[in-house]
């Protein structure tokens, strides 16, 4: 196993900070994944969550520019670092491999 955990939700959170890279700040995050998961998600859980993964090392942030649409506040952009990705990239292997453990006849059979 991997010296490298991933929950559920720190895993999602990291891939949508990937697939928005440059671009992933706390409610683009939450719109892109309430929209892909059809799953609510609330800014608490979001900011704690993005909070762990960077201090885990597998997210880092930095501010934007003040804009005065955001009334002078400047928004916090997340990036996976290299750590981050070997972290995404074990779960995915982890997932795989149990996918492909699994023989056709376990889900060709009902039993209920």
């Amino acid at each position: 196993m991997s010296k490298h955990h991933l929950g559920e939700f720190e895993e999602v959170v990291m891939l949508t900070v990937a697939i928005l890279y440059g671009e992933a700040y706390g409610i683009a995050i939450i719109e892109e994944m309430e929209s892909r998961l059809s799953r609510t998600v609330s800014l608490g859980s979001l900011q704690t969550t993005l909070r762990r993964l960077e201090d885990k090392g597998y997210l880092r942030s930095e501010f934007g520019e003040a804009t005065k649409m955001r009334g002078g506040k400047r928004k916090r952009f997340f990036y996976v670092t290299q750590t981050g990705q070997r972290a995404l990239e074990d779960a995915k292997e982890q997932r795989l491999g149990l996918w492909n453990a699994v023989p056709d006849i376990a889900f060709t059979r009902s039993y209920g």
